[in-house]
């Protein structure tokens, strides 16, 4: 029993005994820690925490030229925009000056059609007028020949030329309303657009020229001639001829002859 204490005493002792030494290791191994750090810090704190002046300046340089060389190209790219909107808007431009003037074209090149066509139109209906109104005038004519030749001699044929007349007064106003108007060329200057001269009279009551009387009546249709008047105009008188001078021979004998 007494061995057997002392063993365990023994045992017990050697391993206090370990526990001390590693004790001690560790002791010294965290003093060598705790120097070793006062020297890597300054170093740490110089190259990375704080850089120097003369090791950041390399480095601002070259971001700034970076961000020159970016803004550069930049500004390249934008000018090139610019000019390629530019030529874009200069097309467009003259595109929009070509519509204009097309526009312009086929808005003149319609009025003319437009004027041409109510011309053609008015023209046609014109035409269309003065055929018809032509083929009346030979009726206006028989009732005026009919009231300066017919005189009635009772109340009979009174009536007769009233009614007629009042038919004739019928046809010209209707005449009259669409635009019809006869000509007066008595004593006035012969004039082919208006006359046409069907004889001519020796006159020493007008100038050569004029017109003496209107044979046929003519008419205008809106200011324009429906008929020519048909008319006599004025010639100049010839000369009276010259009476033949008397022998000299009768009034006054010449020397040369011999007496009887």
């Amino acid at each position: 029993m007494v061995s057997e204490q002392g063993n365990s005493e023994a045992n017990s002792t050697q391993d206090l005994s370990e526990e001390q030494v590693s004790l001690s290791d560790l002791e010294l191994n965290d003093t060598e820690s705790d120097d070793s750090t006062p020297n890597n810090t300054p170093s740490s704190q110089t190259g990375e925490g704080n850089p120097s002046p003369e090791a950041a300046q390399p480095a601002t340089e070259q971001a700034t030229e970076e961000v020159s060389a970016a803004a550069k190209q930049l500004i390249e790219t934008l000018k090139g925009e610019v000019e390629d909107l530019q030529q874009k808007l200069a097309k467009q431009t003259e595109q929009t000056e070509a519509y204009k003037a097309q526009f312009a074209r086929n808005a003149a090149d319609f009025d003319n059609f437009r004027k041409r066509t109510q011309k053609e139109k008015e023209e046609q209906a014109h035409l269309v007028k003065r055929e018809t109104l032509a083929e009346l005038l030979p009726v206006v004519d028989n009732f005026e020949r009919a009231r300066a030749q017919i005189k009635p001699a009772n109340e009979g044929e009174m009536a007769i030329h009233k009614s007629y007349q009042g038919v004739y007064k019928n046809l010209v106003d209707g005449l009259k309303r669409l635009g019809v108007a006869a000509m007066r060329p008595e004593g006035q200057p012969f004039d082919p657009t208006y006359h046409e001269a069907m004889l001519r009279e020796q006159s020493q009551d007008h100038p050569e020229g004029t017109v003496i009387e209107q044979l046929v009546r003519g008419y205008l249709l809106h200011e324009r001639v429906l008929r020519h008047a048909m008319v006599k105009v004025a010639a100049a008188p010839e000369d009276a001829p010259s009476e033949p001078a008397s022998s000299s021979e009768e009034d006054n004998p010449s020397e040369d002859t011999p007496p009887a």
